[in-house]
Formats: structure tokens, sequence, C-alpha cells
């Protein structure tokens, strides 16, 4: 069975995840006016910054233990909607990244929507936790 090619973009995307979590090359991806919708915070994150220290702590926590999959993709040139699985501390995770790149091929928009509720609830625990981590240093340094 032939693989359809994606969008640069997109492939541009899953080549950092393969790539493991490397900071640079996520923040290459996230242009500077993105906007990231967390499942477990209310406000919209705003900025390049914000939006590399969440997916970067989702990263952490989503892909402890490598069972992180995409198991559905829909490239819709500068959309994507990109379904995964995965599995934490015992518990199925179910999620959806819907993704939007700018005219520049970076990314502008991120929203991620998680199930079922015993999920959300543990990567919301979990999220705080890591995002205090990722804070500290930046609050020690300056």
């Amino acid at each position: 069975m032939m693989s359809t090619p994606y969008s640069e973009q997109l492939q541009k995307w899953l080549d950092m995840l393969e790539g493991g979590k490397d900071l640079a090359k996520l923040s290459a991806l996230i242009a500077k006016d993105c906007v990231f919708y967390s499942p477990v915070v209310h406000t919209p994150q705003r900025g390049q910054q914000m939006t590399v220290m969440y997916l970067y702590g989702a990263a952490q926590v989503l892909g402890v233990n490598n069972t992180f999959k995409y198991v559905r993709i829909l490239d819709c040139g500068d959309n994507a909607v990109l379904e995964f699985e995965t599995e934490v501390d015992g518990i199925y995770i179910n999620g959806v990244d819907m993704i939007h790149w700018n005219e520049g091929g970076l990314i502008d928009d991120f929203k991620v929507m998680l199930r079922p509720l015993k999920a959300v609830t543990m990567v919301q625990a979990k999220m705080a936790e890591m995002l205090e981590g990722l804070k500290a240093p930046a609050k020690a340094g300056g």
C-alpha cells in the first residue's frame, strides 16, 4: 500500500516529532503570534514562547513511555487534524491535534482536545506539575 505524501508543513511537524524532544526544532515551526488552545486551560495561550512551553510539556507528559502515536491524519494543506492515542500510568488517552499553518509555513493556531474525562483529569495534573517545573528556571534566571 502506497502512502500519500503529506503537505510540506505537516511533514515538518511529523519529522520534528520523530526526531525527539528538541526545543529548537519545535520553536522553529511555531509562528511568533501563535495561539495555543489547551484541553485543560480555559484561556487561549498566546505567542511562540507559551505555545512551545505547552507543546514541550505535553510531549513530556504524553510521550513519557513511547506509546504516543497518530492513528488518523487528515491533511488539508494549511490545516491538519491528527488523532492520537497514548497510555500514561495505565490510563488510555485519545485526542486530536488541530493545526493551522500561516502563509509562511509556520504553525499559528494549535488546538488539542482529549478524552475520556479520566485522561483529561490526569493530564491536567501532570501538565500543571510539568509547567511549574518549566517556569521555575525562567523565574530564577530573570
